[in-house]
């Protein structure tokens, strides 16, 4: 199943590089990098691959190959759609319904005949199982999203309340997770025997010869900040997403206990999972921005890296009061105060607690003329990144990642 891991990696660095090319458009500047970007979220998916598979030696789940064929098959139709539908809670849902709906129908189909065999193959697909196996991973997405959900966030420039410009940050937050799950051995030439008993197959009263099943997956959540800081929004997300995959988990137990609740919980899954994502973009939407200027001074949007601003500890979010003593609310205030002294600069800035701190460093010829930071937009920007996720058809056909202001072309 090694192909479908690289399927998952590769997916997420067209992702990574997408966002790359819609900074770079929007800024005219390389704000991030997905090589350095792929990196952590690989080998946080390699930890979570790693605990789950040990935490599936003591379920043992009744999947077989066909069941990772199926999972993907219903990703790849999915993600058609939308890019986040490529999450495991959407797939394992899709598969576990139509394998109940399957189930209705696949004894009156004639199995020699390639339609029959499909439905046969599906209605024996163990949908309580795969409802459970997608909550525990929701809830390593939960944990990953308190670790790392930032790892990979964005600057972007989108329209606001009444039309008005502001900044904000796309949090594309996915992972590659690979897992070697222990399943029952079947026909299959590798095998073992336990000394103890899986907990799935103890009802069974299974006591065959166990074998590994690869399942690689995608687990992860994409939301846009405008009124938090990145950090701040992947932690409140990952509150949201433990809540979920903890009702998740426990509605999953039930329908392991009591099959017919398999459509009913496949279903919930689904929907609520979309509920926390259209929450979370309303709330957005409704309140205040954060990235937009004050009236204490400029707010930065961005710092470029390895630039000066970078250097002298500038951050996302604090506000550019003074530089070289000039106060500034305009760009062309910034550019005045650094006329002030061309060899030298000392900023005043207000941090994300509202204390003002003091930066400073000689300036050479060459660097960057706003030394790096990456301010909230004015209403002069021409171009605008759109709020929605694009399918898979416009990531692979590199569709343009921003647009006009005023149309309604979407990301």
């Amino acid at each position: 199943m090694q192909p479908f891991y690289y399927m998952a990696v590769l997916f997420i660095i067209l992702l990574l590089a997408r966002q790359t090319r819609t900074e770079r458009r929007l800024f005219h500047v390389k704000l991030t990098s997905w090589p350095k970007q792929i990196v952590p979220a690989v080998v946080a998916g390699l930890l979570a691959g790693l605990f789950l598979s040990s935490l599936s030696l003591f379920i043992g789940f009744a999947f077989t190959s066909e069941t990772v064929y199926w999972l993907w098959g219903a990703a790849v139709v999915l993600v058609l759609i939308r890019i986040r539908y490529v999450c495991i809670a959407y797939s394992a849902a899709l598969v576990a319904l139509l394998s109940v709906i399957a189930g209705l129908f696949s004894g009156s189909m004639d199995s020699g005949q390639w339609y029959g065999a499909l439905l046969e193959s599906l209605a024996e697909q163990d949908g309580a199982a795969l409802l459970l196996l997608a909550g525990l991973l929701h809830m390593m997405e939960a944990l990953l999203l308190r670790w790392q959900g930032d790892y990979a966030a964005g600057a972007l420039i989108v329209e606001g309340k009444r039309g008005l410009l502001v900044g904000g940050y796309q949090l594309p937050a996915f992972w590659p997770v690979p897992m070697l799950l222990l399943v029952p051995a079947g026909s299959a030439g590798a095998a073992a025997e336990l000394g103890w008993t899986p907990w799935l197959t103890y009802a069974s009263g299974y006591s065959g010869s166990w074998t590994m099943l690869a399942m690689p997956v995608v687990i992860g959540f994409s939301s846009l900040a405008t009124a938090r800081l990145p950090r701040a929004k992947a932690r409140k997300l990952a509150g949201s997403q433990l809540y979920y995959s903890a009702g998740f988990i426990a509605a999953a137990l039930l329908a392991v206990w009591w099959e017919p609740l398999v459509a009913a919980v496949a279903a919930a899954a689904f929907v609520c999972h979309e509920l926390i994502y259209y929450m979370e973009l309303r709330r957005e939407e409704q309140a205040s921005p954060v990235f937009v200027h004050d009236v204490k001074g400029l707010r930065v949007l961005a710092v470029v890296p390895g630039m000066p601003a970078d250097q002298m500890g500038i951050q996302t979010g604090e506000i550019l009061h003074k530089v070289n003593g000039t106060p500034v609310r305009t760009t062309q205030d910034l550019y005045d105060g650094l006329q002030v002294n061309s060899a030298f600069c000392k900023l005043e800035i207000i941090n994300l607690e509202g204390h003002v701190k003091f930066v400073q460093r000689a300036r050479f010829e060459g660097e960057h003329h706003q030394l790096g930071v990456v301010l909230a937009p004015d209403e002069g920007a021409p171009h605008v990144a759109g709020r929605l996720a694009a399918s898979l058809v416009d990531l692979l056909r590199g569709r343009r990642t921003t647009r006009q202001r005023g149309s309604t072309v979407t990301m």
